[in-house]
């Protein structure tokens, strides 16, 4: 992975000079992912959903503007990498239910920002999570698994540490645990690996 701080060059005043002397403003880039243009608006309004907890069953969580495009550009990388399978599809009645509980979140959220949020970037906002949920679930995770000689390792680990007997210990639970670590650091060696292989070019964002 080539990550490049730098800063995008814009025409006087971040803009064109227009027919009439004046200026059109351009919006700020915040970075490219592959060529795909990242704008700092996309980065405001991913601070305000997850600050108000929009996606359904999520808390609400405060992300600084870098955060958030980092969580923004892991899911670009999921999506192109979607294109390139010819996945991405949803089903559009979970896509409906979804936005609908997201819109909900939103009206009761207590940000300024969420008053000026508008339906189609939810909608857009809860279809990209969904794509990149499902994706990582079905197409790396779904690899993952445990078998027993694992689980019983796990607990006489645990139960040597608690002074338990291993008997006291829930083997499913164990099992369900382990498959949950196996999975996220599958999806972190999948993500090593795409990024790897990626150009992202980040703009400067301290003074925004």
């Amino acid at each position: 992975l080539w990550w490049m701080v730098s800063g995008i060059p814009l025409a006087p005043a971040g803009g064109e000079e227009g027919r009439e002397g004046g200026y059109r403003l351009y919006e700020a880039t915040a970075a490219t992912v592959n060529g795909e243009v990242l704008f700092l608006s996309d980065i405001v309004r991913e601070v305000c959903l997850r600050g108000c907890g929009a996606f359904p069953g999520e808390n609400p969580v405060l992300l600084s503007l870098p955060e958030a495009r980092d969580k923004l550009i892991a899911d670009i990388l999921v999506r192109q990498e979607e294109k390139k399978l010819e996945l991405g599809t949803i089903d559009n009645t979970l896509l409906q239910e979804a936005a609908a509980e997201a819109s909900k979140n939103i009206g009761r959220c207590l940000s300024p920002c969420a008053r000026e949020m508008e339906d189609d970037h939810v909608r857009d906002y809860v279809g990209r999570r969904l794509q990149v949920r499902e994706f990582l679930r079905n197409r790396i995770s779904v690899f993952v698994d445990v078998n027993k000689e694992e689980v019983e390792k796990e607990i006489r680990s645990r139960a040597s540490r608690s002074g338990k007997s291993p008997g006291d210990i829930s083997e499913e639970m164990v099992r369900k645990e382990l498959l949950e670590w196996k999975a996220e650091r599958e999806v972190r060696n999948w993500f090593d690996r795409v990024t790897s292989k990626s150009r992202i070019l980040l703009s400067p964002l301290e003074d925004r």
